[in-house]
């Protein structure tokens, strides 16, 4: 009896094959095999077409159908990882009626900013924890001002993950944590935040029909069992967008428990049973995928945008053709701090860090006589590393206490330079564990289809791989060299402050 999951991200698609019994992971695929391209029409957007995904989802479906033959037809259920806050608008006959605007994109901040202003911000945080920001309902309400033609023919609005379920299922649906991601939905009510399509004149009847994480969401149809060689009749059985799920991929469930990832984005995800939030919104609370009314489970998120998307910048256009193993070992040839060498990775789109500011990257002290490229390697890492931090400082603000952070063995966090970085300069204990969103996806389809009675059976095949201690001569050396990156930082934003005002 297998399960099999997908997480939908920006840069690739990936699947999980695992035998449900053992909890073995039997087969994974990815594609394309190089980063999925964005569409920039103009600066700060960020496009990608819905159809694109759907490909490489049949690309990988087949891909683990050939690599473990006749077995591929004991898949007894299905399981959706998606990157998150991205918008998906389609027809009456589903049909999808212009590119997703996805999470990265920044053309929605003022209008998020105007909603919050029309709603009051201490209303906004009082039942959505968050500002409207740059979330899905303000990009909804950026397509319905801008382009009011596809605006009158949106059917259904959804989330990435919600496409990808609806091609499987023929059916539009969504969940109250997808709805928290977007910034529609109101803790208090428990239920859709109808101020917010209020303010912004969304109707109601655009919003997909709400159905619990784990729960059958429909099951497949011969249409799109036919396109992944899959029998039809299989449920799709959990949907989460890729945070919420990386931290369920960890068995990140319980209050105090703390997720993190570095991939295209890079975040630190603290789980939590009580309410909190950040009166500047600089760090989101949404719902978590266990949360139950009476046993309620919040995630606090912080999220860097220039993560992986800054190491594979370096590696297209400054390494000479490196593999990202070799960039790492010429890294580790520099010492800490980089010989005064700064990055701040501020270079995609607007930082919900810093207020929704887009302060564009910058490689600050570079000296012509001393720095190479392994200098700069090393410093993308450090500055990466000194941003995460930045954010979680206020997420420890908030009063979520932060003693270990378990992260996959995946993406930056399979470099060994990179999660030694983490751990000293955070000063947490890193726990790596042999998992990833997809394998996390597959897991989340088996509670949700019943086939796990809890999430102990669940987990069954989760094993930490490797533990990072950090050291007490390396924090001090790494608070020295962070507490000057953040004067530069905070110089850098009153700067940007300064040029708002006199615009």
């Amino acid at each position: 009896m297998y399960l099999l999951g997908f997480d939908i991200g920006s840069s690739s698609i990936k699947a999980s094959l695992i035998d449900a019994e053992s909890g073995a992971t039997l087969a994974q695929a990815t594609s394309p095999k190089q980063e999925m391209e964005m569409i920039v029409k103009n600066p700060g957007w960020a496009e990608q077409e819905p159809s694109t995904w759907w490909f490489h989802v049949k690309q990988t479906s087949r891909e683990i159908k050939e690599k473990v033959g006749a077995g591929f037809k004991d898949v007894k259920a299905i399981g959706i990882a998606y990157q998150m806050h991205g918008l998906v608008v389609v027809d009456k006959d589903m049909k999808v009626l212009r590119p997703s605007i996805i999470w990265c994109d920044s053309r929605a901040v003022p209008y998020g900013e105007k909603t919050a202003l029309t709603i009051g911000k201490g209303e906004c945080l009082k039942h959505f924890l968050n500002l409207p920001g740059n979330f899905t309902a303000s990009k909804l309400r950026w397509v319905q001002e801008n382009e009011p033609d596809i605006f009158s023919r949106i059917w259904k609005f959804m989330l990435p993950g919600d496409y990808i379920a609806m091609m499987m299922t023929g059916e539009a649906k969504t969940t109250p944590t997808g709805l928290s991601e977007g910034i529609l939905w109101d803790f208090p009510a428990d239920d859709i935040a109808r101020p917010v399509l209020g303010a912004s004149d969304i109707p109601e009847d655009l919003v997909p029909d709400i159905v619990p994480v784990f729960s059958v969401h429909g099951t497949l149809t011969s249409g799109a069992a036919d396109e992944l060689g899959l029998p039809p009749g299989i449920p799709v059985s959990y949907r989460a967008g890729d945070q919420p799920n990386n931290a369920l991929s960890l068995s990140c469930l319980e209050d105090g428990e703390v997720a993190a990832t570095a991939g295209t984005s890079g975040v630190v995800y603290a789980v939590s049973n009580t309410i909190s939030y950040d009166l500047l919104s600089r760090v989101n609370t949404f719902l978590h995928v266990n949360h139950e009314k009476n046993n309620p489970r919040y995630g606090t998120l912080m999220c860097l945008n220039g993560t992986g998307i800054l190491y594979s910048w370096l590696k297209h256009n400054l390494s000479g053709s490196m593999e990202y193993k070799a960039m790492d070992a010429c890294a580790g040839t520099i010492k800490p701090g980089s010989e005064g060498l700064f990055v701040f990775p501020y270079g995609n789109g607007s930082e919900r860090t810093l207020e929704n500011m887009n302060p564009g990257s910058m490689f600050y002290s570079l000296n012509f006589n001393i720095h190479k490229k392994d200098h700069l390697f090393r410093s993308a890492q450090e500055g990466i590393v000194f941003a995460l931090r930045y954010g979680l400082e206020i997420i420890e603000e908030m009063g979520i206490k932060i003693e270990k952070v378990k992260a996959g063995h995946a993406n930056m966090f399979i470099s060994p330079l990179f999660r030694e970085i983490f751990a000293n300069v955070c000063a947490k204990e890193v726990e790596l564990y042999n998992t990833d969103g997809s394998q996390g996806a597959a897991r989340g389809a088996g509670i949700g289809a019943g086939i796990y009675k809890n999430s102990q059976q669940a987990f069954k095949g989760l094993k930490n791989v490797h533990s990072i201690v950090p050291e007490e001569e390396l924090i001090k050396r790494y608070e020295e060299i962070y507490a000057e990156w953040r004067t530069i930082l905070k110089h850098r934003l009153n700067f940007e402050k300064l040029k708002g005002d006199k615009l």
